[in-house]
């Protein structure tokens, strides 16, 4: 089977090697062509060396085409995996740290919130471009596979306005189907879910064993388990109120509603700082950061250590090499996928993008009519759907005015800031984030003339409810296996740290 699949933002070390690693793990994809971009040309070049030794090792003759030419290396593709990061950790750290003196603590900011609609609006200005290179210099009938954040935002305007066929993935489900497995005593094989929602937000509606349904057992096992009862507060509180429990993780959660997080005396009171994804203060921002301080510094060791083994039994659990599998071998996979709702959840707009169980074979990607979400389930949604309907719009037109009612209609911002604080946090925000959001220029030479010319409200030297600091490379060093897996896993939560 020759096809090519292209990986923009290749640099990004712990999705691409991993991806690469499932695809390659297929025993019919042993000819395709593979092509890595990025803008960063030492990222790249270090990422490819180390994925060009794990082909060498498993005696495949792919040459990985690497190129800071975008369009070169989209040229012909079949499929396109998106893992970028636009702004970097630079921009990553302006959507925390600005948000902080307004009062609004984050855990990750990369999905709703302030950080999730600046992450938006950056990332939406680069997609409308990659797309439109998609679109001339791609195969005709090419899939962009979405993993990069906000992934219901990204993919929404890809698909409205970038005119290219896209679909959302994410780990989120397949890592609550573990949690529930365990705490009702079940092998994982054994559970089955429908799982229905949008991105970070979806519902385990029903969990199935055996023929029976076993979703109230949910609230009184998660509440006796040893460990989620103490690192799952929010996730729990959340089932006990609303009946269904959530894919996202706590510190996720506690962020996208907005009762968890507003007053700084009670953050405590719903994490655990066992593990950053549980509600540390910035903790995606920390370990994203210590991982990729380690990278640069250990990689001459990466090439030392043993390469990945291409094999069904090494294959990780991302959607994307299945999805690709399906669509070019026939073999059926059921996955949970994001793309435009078009009924498929009958409560929830037809446009938004939604995250529900699909199907993929040669006949392409079918997604199940669902129905109605329960009626308080789907109301967290629909507050999230009207914060990213306005974030794509915003960012799509340049329009600031949106952005900052985006802002205002955020469940955490909106608790916790009024709207004269929110305009100001906005003008904070847009200056600070200039390079990376091109069609905000008119709008952010205002903004620049009213904080350096105006009385502005006063703002707080306030550092999160639950901050720990960045370990040095020094740190990091003394435990080698931990800095190696958070440097290389794209789900940099799957085990407590």
């Amino acid at each position: 089977m020759g096809f090519k699949v292209t990986f923009i933002g290749a640099g990004s070390i712990g999705f691409t090697r991993g991806l690469l690693r499932d695809l390659l793990s297929v025993p019919e994809f042993n000819n395709m062509e593979v092509a890595f971009t990025d803008i960063n040309q030492k990222n790249l070049d270090m990422v490819t060396q180390l994925c060009q030794r794990d082909i060498k090792e498993n005696g495949l003759n792919i040459t990985i085409q690497s190129s800071t030419n975008r369009r070169v290396a989209l040229q012909d593709a079949k499929y396109i995996f998106n893992v970028v990061r636009i702004g970097g950790l630079a921009a990553f750290e302006q959507d925390i740290e600005v948000p902080l003196k307004y009062g609004v603590d984050q855990c990750v900011g990369d999905t709703l919130s302030a950080g999730g609609i600046m992450y938006g609006q950056r990332g939406i200005a680069a997609m409308l471009e990659i797309c439109k290179d998609i679109r001339e210099v791609a195969g005709s009938d090419c899939l962009l596979l979405n993993y990069a954040n906000p992934m219901a935002m990204l993919t929404w305007a890809c698909n409205k306005y970038g005119g290219v066929n896209t679909i959302g993935l994410c780990h989120g489900v397949p890592n609550g189907h573990r949690q529930i497995a365990e705490v009702l005593g079940k092998p994982k094989e054994e559970i089955d879910i429908i799982c229905a929602g949008i991105n970070h937000q979806t519902w385990y509606v029903k969990i199935g064993h055996n023929g029976n349904d076993l979703t109230g057992e949910l609230l009184e096992a998660f509440e006796n388990h040893p460990e989620y009862s103490k690192t799952e507060k929010v996730r729990i509180d959340m089932l006990r109120r609303f009946g269904y429990y959530s894919t996202e993780s706590n510190g996720h959660l506690s962020e996208y509603v907005p009762w968890y997080r507003k007053r700084p005396q009670e953050v405590n009171e719903w994490i655990d700082l066992g593990s950053w994804i549980n509600g540390e203060t910035g903790g995606y921002l920390r370990v994203c950061t210590e991982g990729r301080n380690w990278f640069e510094t250990d990689f001459p060791n990466w090439l030392k250590e043993p390469a990945y083994e291409y094999s069904q039994e090494n294959r990780g659990e991302e959607h994307g090499s299945y999805i690709i599998e399906g669509l070019e071998t026939g073999r059926v996979y059921r996955g949970h996928f994001n793309m435009i709702n078009q009924g498929v959840i009958t409560n929830l707009p037809d446009d938004a993008v939604i995250e529900a169980p699909g199907y993929v074979d040669r006949n392409g990607i079918s997604m199940p009519h669902v129905g109605d979400l329960p009626m308080g389930c789907a109301a967290v949604c629909n507050v999230s759907i009207s914060v990213q309907r306005l974030a794509v719009e915003a960012a799509v037109h340049g329009d600031d005015q949106l952005l900052r009612q985006a802002m205002m209609m955020d469940p955490l911002v909106g608790a916790v800031c009024n709207p004269k604080e929110i305009w100001q946090m906005v003008d904070e925000l847009i200056v600070a984030e200039s390079e990376w959001l091109p069609q905000y220029v008119e709008a952010i030479a205002e903004a620049k003339h009213r904080l350096n010319n105006s009385v502005l409200l006063p703002t707080k030297d306030y550092k999160g409810a639950a901050r720990i600091k960045v370990k040095s490379v020094e740190e990091m060093a003394q435990n080698r296996r931990e800095a190696n897996r958070n440097a290389a896993e794209a789900d940099k939560a799957k085990q407590k740290i």
